[in-house]
């Protein structure tokens, strides 16, 4: 810490230090620089970063970086709380992942060792929450850093023995089920982010071995094929999590030709039919002997759960959304999918405080529900979701403080509405496909790289949630998604909106 003129500590009590500065009457302007290596790196980092002592000049270029990302996304809309609410869930977006390296390429690394790196190292990586809408955001947005960050997540595997689970400031916390670097991961080399074809086979060889650890109940499930609810704690949710880390390497392996091993995650990908009981129409726990676990509820939160009851993990296969509707068949998971948003319960003094901004069973405060609302297209049925995107992105976002339904949980959250206030959302985790909701904006134009993808929106209304046709790059456009590469070729995506449903993406062939 230094100070533009000198100060005197009166003294300390309570950790809390008095200063008097002395001499003259300007402002006292203090700089701070910080370091997880050293004291030494702390000062480096100041003197390199902030060598001077023009505040003015400081903040004014705080400014610039910030309207340099910021304006990633421009969009148009004469509703000004939408604008307010937009930019700051975009700024929430861009808190982290955040910088750990120092300007001298050292960092602390989750081997508690000093390290040193050519190019930035991150840290504050809420996986299990962030795979789900910020990654694929990020990819939009930040493509030129996706490999950057690939060989943060490396470096973790190397200094700790399996990819990274939660990794902050240097330690890894092992917070929330599931590998959740791996759809990251997945969904970057899937897209073509990362172009180093030995990186590649290094990400393939880091997810192989990170899935084979004894350690977070793999062992179990490698061996048996399944977690059982009275070996495994978690049971349903570490399994449920497993299979969408699975069909990431799946993906990854059959990108870069491993068949054999494609053939065998495939297989792990989709064991989630294990847990699927026909008879209730929930993901149950299952015991050694094969049994569901008894007695069962499904609307207070069991320990065969993670911060959710049944309801909400019974739809948690965003990776395999058709096979999901093939357990139940069409007409009866719809009906299930219906029941989700109006069946009420009482969840229990003991339910996790994350199971917020409740609609009926939805719980749209925590992650795992955020992509069913999405699934009504992989029905054929858009014209379900609209109405209820809506109600979500103006009744549990406000431009408030208390703005947010649920935990921000490191930009996941406000992610969400980003998307969704575009009008398109990657539901499954890996693989780039982007589903169309309701579109808030009026007009967006995004930068994609060196490209920019304009969203325009006719017909925009509050009282006209509903798509009722499209049109991309000029051509008509009948299903109801665009693949990531073609957004990230640029062009124009137009809708047409409308106050009553309508007959798009309802046909077959034009559903994700």
């Amino acid at each position: 810490m230094e100070f533009s003129r000198p100060v005197r500590f009166m003294k300390y009590e309570n950790k809390v230090s008095i200063l008097e500065a002395q001499g003259g009457p300007d402002p006292l302007l203090v700089k701070v620089g910080i370091s997880a290596v050293s004291t030494g790196n702390a000062r480096l980092n100041l003197e390199q970063e902030m060598p001077g002592w023009d505040f003015d000049a400081v903040a004014s270029r705080a400014d610039a970086l910030w309207e340099n990302e910021l304006g990633k996304i421009r969009i148009e809309s004469e509703d000004v709380s939408l604008l307010r609410s937009f930019y700051t869930a975009l700024y929430h977006t861009m808190i982290a992942p955040s910088l750990f390296s120092d300007v001298n390429g050292e960092y602390r690394g989750s081997d508690k060792e000093v390290h040193h790196s050519d190019g930035p190292r991150y840290t504050t990586l809420s996986l299990w929450d962030t795979y789900r809408a910020l990654h694929p955001l990020m990819t939009l947005i930040h493509p030129d850093r996706m490999e950057d960050l690939c060989r943060t997540m490396l470096a973790i595997y190397e200094e700790q023995g399996k990819l990274p689970v939660w990794p902050l400031m240097g330690c890894e916390t092992n917070c929330m089920p599931g590998n959740s670097a791996m759809p990251v991961l997945g969904d970057m080399l899937v897209k073509g982010l990362v172009r180093d074809i030995p990186l590649r086979e290094e990400v393939f060889r880091a997810m192989k071995e990170s899935s084979h650890i004894e350690a977070r109940s793999l062992g179990n499930l490698r061996r048996d094929g399944y977690l059982a609810a009275d070996k495994n704690a978690q049971s349903v949710a570490r399994a449920l999590e497993y299979c969408v880390d699975d069909d990431a390497v799946y993906q990854v392996a059959s990108l870069l030709g491993h068949r054999e091993e494609a053939a065998y995650y495939y297989r792990f990908s989709r064991s989630y039919a294990r847990y699927f009981d026909s008879s209730s129409g929930f993901m149950r726990g299952i015991d050694t002997k094969g049994r569901f676990r008894t007695p069962f509820t499904s609307v207070r939160p069991m320990t065969d759960y993670v911060e959710g009851n049944a309801w909400q993990y019974t739809f948690m296969v965003p990776h395999d959304v058709h096979g999901l509707v093939g357990l139940f068949g069409a007409e009866r998971f719809v009906q299930k999918l219906d029941s989700l948003f109006i069946t009420v319960g009482d969840l229990g003094e003991d339910a996790a405080p994350d199971i917020s901004g409740l609609i009926g069973q939805y719980a749209h405060g925590n992650e795992p529900s955020h992509h069913v609302i999405y699934m009504y297209d992989y029905v054929g049925m858009p014209f379900k979701a609209a109405p209820l995107l809506r109600h979500v992105m103006t009744d549990l976002y406000h431009d408030t403080p208390d703005g947010l339904c649920g935990n921000e949980d490191v930009g996941q959250m406000s992610a969400w509405y980003i998307l969704s206030a575009l009008g398109i959302y990657q539901v499954a985790p890996t693989g780039g496909r982007f589903v169309f909701g309701s579109p808030m904006v009026d007009r967006a134009k995004i930068s994609i790289g060196g490209h920019v993808l304009e969203i325009v929106v006719h017909g925009q209304g509050k009282d006209r949630p509903y798509i009722r046709r499209a049109v991309f790059n000029g051509s008509p456009l009948t299903r109801s998604y665009l693949d990531y590469a073609e957004l990230a070729a640029g062009g124009t995506l137009e809708f047409w909106m409308g106050s009553k449903p309508s007959a798009f993406g309802t046909a077959q062939s034009d559903r994700p």
